[in-house]
């Protein structure tokens, strides 16, 4: 389990390097330093939740929430700020899930093979 532990921190160190990460942070904190910005999305997520709770009780938002969930996305999706998170943390997505797949390439490889390797 020590060998895995190291190599697991190991790959930590390098996607927490990664251009595809660090373009990511930057875009985050760049999108919560705008406090309109934030505001804007912290609203729509209350709005986004509420809607749901409703949904559950099998009732639509009234008109109004409705009109101001679609105010307040239409806002935010054309935000720069906000354009260049959702490019950033797609890239980092996308980075991600290729080191999962090469991680389950290797598990299988791995599973597959006689010789047992310790370290």
């Amino acid at each position: 389990m020590e060998a895995i532990s190291m190599r697991a921190e190991e790959l930590g160190r390098l996607v927490g390097q990664s251009e595809e990460y660090l373009a990511w942070r930057g875009s985050e904190e760049r999108l919560t330093a705008d406090e309109e910005l934030r505001k804007s999305l912290d609203r729509l997520a209350q709005l986004q939740v509420a809607a749901a709770e409703k949904a559950d009780r099998g009732e639509a938002p009234t008109a109004e929430q409705q009109s101001e969930l679609d105010a307040l996305w239409s806002k935010v999706q054309v935000s720069p700020l906000y354009q260049s998170y959702i490019a950033a943390r797609t890239n980092f997505d996308k980075m991600m899930y290729r080191v999962n797949e090469m991680i389950l390439a290797g598990m299988k490889k791995g599973s597959e093979s006689r010789i047992i390797t310790l370290g």
